[in-house]
């Protein structure tokens, strides 16, 4: 095993390298610490001195002695978790000299890398957004409510935000900004029922200072849900403790959520208060660009207490949903209902007990709370919150969290071999699709999953097309997840028949941002953080949203072969969207062809034509290329279908025989604009547009990568630029198996040069500044599609990381990106995988990355359950059933739980 050793000296790191398990002989290097340079770039100094030696492990050989963590090292007057820190650069476990000597360096390296891959840990105390971003990480739920991983002790303020989201709790506030009301409807921060601290002999309550923090470990046990929090303080009056929050959500329980509160005194015997408190004074604080909006959300209508219980009654101010928040404190070392006193203020409520304490002892409590939301004035929901807060116990949440984690992982797990980061951040992916969806199997939630999950108030907590990213990982895992979350589009499809009656168009228009009625949430103004101005926003004429519902009902059915929601929801859905296409297209006689108007694509930096009357763009390319693709799709579905349940949707849906070939006519005649050497027009008069010098922009402003932005910080536009802030014109081949794609660009009459695809490839690339975290997950997959696997990896990856590093500078602050975190999984068990479902058989073309040796899922395809297991020449797949999977162009037939091995390469 190749090696590295490291020994902390006094402004010093000592490295000795080794070719056979940290023996001689030794390649020695010295890396002297440099104070004017981060942390960070100087542990980039290690990286740069090793380069070209290859490396399995790192040992650490005079770390601190902590209980959180055996990796831990003090230089330079700071305290470091080198070994996360190494372990995130160089992609390697780093272990204990200690341990070493005592299990061995095999066993010792193989602990560590097992724990590392289940673990997303952080050390020390950070403020502002990156703290606001580890939050965001750290959150538990449920698919009910989204808890973030703040600190108990913490109140909202600049350095942290203890958010509580119940899924489709949305109220609408009024905003009277520079003359003019402005309509926002947000996601609700709900009364923060997580506050737990202390105090010591009757001092104030201990809050999250940085000057009374010596460490600070928060770690989240993927494996099990559980998220701990270690404190070790000492407070300006010199009293040393350690305290311990453990925070888990109940899973299936799905109001519940509880915290064990451990607090050790080291260095002092005396009194110590505990305070556990309900607050309704909360407001939407999240995102500091909303700050000049109204953002308080409820009211507090009353709060009662009895023996160790107390609980808070509210609702929001316009949707009038009512809320119930119970919490209970317990203890099993003392009698928490005779010791403790109830206080109100402030729209608050808030317990305190006094206990006499002795140093090197714990006290252990434990604080359960409940949450129901309904009607306002449903006096059911303040009984069935009393019964359920009675029922609960830190115990039982627990337990019932490691049991649905497990099962979790038996379903969904991405194994892959040999690198811990990826499989590190695969696992928090899958983690936090289940934290927003999970209760959503239920049945009983009319609601979908946001496009920041329960995790920040970015984007008011809306619904956006992002779903699409996320909806082929629940079909293959939970269907009902996925049939949820079309259901909650199916549940308002009556206001977007008036959304697109209000547009003067037929059929059904979904919004852009959508959430708690359906009907268009975008704004018309936006906040430009660089120029400090309100910016028009056309971001409501992205209609491809509908696109987006149509394209996953197909394949909703398709991957499940659930026909009888088709039957019943689908295609009364999907008639009403492809009426709303044909109402949007205009027939122009004279050329024979249909324009598609006043739209904008996913590109999002063009809304309009420079120095134009109107908002809004003439037939962008992924707009007209999918309205073909349905139209085809539908009208072969509609020929097939049955004459009764044809006949009871065109019913519901207010169509009639007349659409189809209507349909049709549309599917053969819409127009691109494509020029002489195959490029694809991302829209009429695109190539009319300015060219944009980069590298001057880059020069300028360093990150490019909201261009838009900066473009109009200095008084310009990006509609006159040929700019782009995502995929576009490209994105169909995200979504189509490249067949169809050519299928819709010939159907429409038009002949591309044999490497169109390679070239407008790196024509869009060449203008795509990957201003959303979407950009590089399609273009990864484009790039895959076109052989070039190294840029392929380097989006992904960069993807994948992107919440983890916060690479856009905050914006995780605000909540995770679920969509990026959809699509990841996707990319490595479709796109590297290779195993698809594009067709009517399962297809599995793998192109795994280099340093992936194996990889092995589970997925379930129309009720047959498979499980993969694939390398570089073999796979190895298990059906439950007998069928049949296509690799290149053989079929192979697959017996019963019978393992099959086929050669590939």
């Amino acid at each position: 095993m190749r090696t590295f050793a490291i020994r902390a000296r006094d402004g010093v790191m000592e490295l000795n390298y080794s070719e056979d398990s940290n023996k001689p002989p030794f390649r020695k290097f010295m890396i002297t610490y440099n104070p004017k340079f981060s942390i960070g770039d100087n542990l980039e100094s290690i990286k740069a001195a090793l380069t070209g030696l290859p490396v399995d492990a790192a040992i650490i050989e005079n770390s601190l002695n902590y209980e959180f963590s055996d990796t831990i090292i003090g230089i330079n007057h700071q305290k470091i978790d080198i070994g996360l820190a190494i372990a995130n650069m160089m992609n390697i476990p780093v272990v204990n000299l200690n341990t070493v000597r005592e299990i061995g360096l095999e066993k010792a390296v193989s602990q560590k890398a097992a724990y590392l891959k289940w673990h997303l840990d952080y050390y020390g105390e950070y403020s502002g957004k990156r703290n606001y971003g580890q939050e965001a990480m750290l959150t538990i739920g449920n698919g009910y409510f989204g808890l973030r991983g703040a600190y108990v002790e913490a109140s909202a303020d600049k350095d942290n935000y203890p958010g509580t989201y119940v899924a489709g709790v949305y109220n609408q506030l009024t905003t009277n900004i520079n003359g003019r009301d402005v309509v926002n409807e947000d996601l609700v921060n709900l009364p923060n029922a997580q506050y737990i601290s202390f105090g010591v002999d009757h001092q104030h309550p201990f809050q999250i200072k940085k000057e009374d923090i010596q460490d600070i470990y928060r770690s989240l046990d993927l494996k099990t849900g559980v998220l701990t929090t270690t404190l070790h303080l000492q407070l300006s009056t010199g009293h040393i403790l350690e305290v311990r929050a453990t925070k888990v959500a109940n899973m299936t329980n799905w109001h519940r959520y509880a915290i064990k509160y451990e607090i050790k005194p080291i260095n002092f015997s005396g009194s110590i208060q505990l305070y556990s408190k309900i607050d309704g004074s909360v407001i939407n604080g999240n995102v500091a660009r909303y700050a000049d909006f109204n953002q308080h959300h409820i009211d507090v209508i009353g709060m009662a207490a009895h023996d160790d219980q107390i609980s808070m009654i509210g609702q929001t101010k316009t949707s009038k949903v009512g809320f119930v928040i119970n919490s209970k404190l317990t203890s099993d070392q003392f009698d928490t209902a005779k010791l403790i006193d109830t206080t109100t203020e402030n729209q608050a409520i808030r317990q305190e007990l006094s206990i006499d304490v002795e140093p090197e002892t714990s006290y252990t409590f434990e604080k359960c709370v409940s949450i129901f939301t309904g009607k306002s004035g449903d006096d059911a929901l303040e009984q069935r919150g009393r019964e359920e807060i009675e029922a609960s116990s830190f115990k039982d949440t627990l337990a019932d969290s490691i049991k649905f984690w497990k099962n979790v992982w038996h379903k969904t797990d991405i194994q892959i071999q040999d690198d811990i980061t990826s499989q590190k951040l695969t696992r928090v992916n899958i983690y936090h699709m289940l934290v927003t969806s999970a209760a959503l199997t239920s049945g009983k939630l009319d609601a979908s999953v946001g496009a920041r999950g329960l995790h920040g108030e970015a984007y008011r907590g809306h619904i956006f097309w992002d779903v699409t990213f996320d909806l082929p990982f629940y079909a293959i895992h939970y269907p009902q997840i996925d049939k949820q979350c079309l259901l909650y589009r199916y549940n308002r499809i009556g206001e977007a028949r008036k959304y697109a009656q209000s547009e003067n168009k037929q059929g059904a228009m979904f919004p852009w941002q959508s959430g708690m009625y359906g009907d268009e949430q975008s704004q018309f103004v936006h906040l430009n953080p660089v120029s400090g101005e309100w910016d028009p926003d056309n971001s409501r004429l992205q209609r491809h949203v509908s696109i987006s519902v149509a394209y996953d009902i197909l394949t909703y059915v398709k991957l499940t072969g659930d026909t009888q929601f088709m039957n019943d929801y689908g295609l009364e859905m999907l008639l009403s969207i492809c009426q709303f296409w044909v109402s949007m297209a205009q027939y122009d006689k004279d050329a024979d062809r249909y324009d598609i108007h006043n739209v904008m694509g996913p590109d999002e930096f063009h809304e309009e034509y420079p120095n134009a009357d109107e908002h809004g763009l003439t037939n962008n390319a992924y707009t007209n290329i999918m309205v073909s693709w349905l139209f085809d799709k539908v009208g072969n579905l509609v020929n097939d279908q049955d004459a009764d349940v044809l006949a009871a949707a065109n019913q519901k849906a207010g169509t009639d025989e007349t659409l189809e070939p209507k349909m049709a006519d549309i599917a053969h005649k819409l127009r691109l604009d494509i020029n002489d050497e195959g490029i694809i027009g991302q829209f009429a008069g695109y190539f009319n547009l300015s060219k944009l010098n980069f590298d001057s922009y880059r020069k300028k402003y360093g990150d490019i990568s909201r261009i838009d932005r900066l473009l109009k910080g200095e008084g310009k536009s990006p509609d006159s630029y040929q700019v782009a802030k995502q995929a576009d014109t490209l994105m169909a081949y995200y979504e189509l198996p490249f067949s169809e794609v050519n299928d819709v660009i010939n159907r429409l009459g038009y002949k591309l040069p044999a490497n169109y695809f390679t070239s407008n490839l790196r024509f869009y690339l060449d203008r795509t500044t990957h201003g959303s975290t979407l950009s590089r997950i399609v273009y990864s997959v484009l790039d895959e599609m076109d052989g070039n696997m190294d840029q392929s990896w380097q989006l992904f990856s960069t993807a994948l990381f992107s919440d983890y590093y916060d690479i856009q500078g905050g914006t995780t602050a605000e909540g995770i990106h679920l969509g990026v975190m959809g699509a990841t999984l996707q990319i490595e068990t479709g796109c590297y995988g290779g195993v698809r479902f594009d067709t009517d058989e399962v297809s599995i073309n793998p192109h795994l990355p280099l340093n992936w040796p194996k990889i092995s899922f589970r997925q379930e395809y129309q009720g047959i359950k498979y499980h993969f297991e694939i390398t570089h020449h073999d796979i190895a797949v298990t059906a439950d059933a007998d069928t049949h999977v296509k690799v290149g162009d053989k079929d192979y037939s697959l017996t019963k739980n019978k393992a099959a091995t086929i050669s590939y390469k």
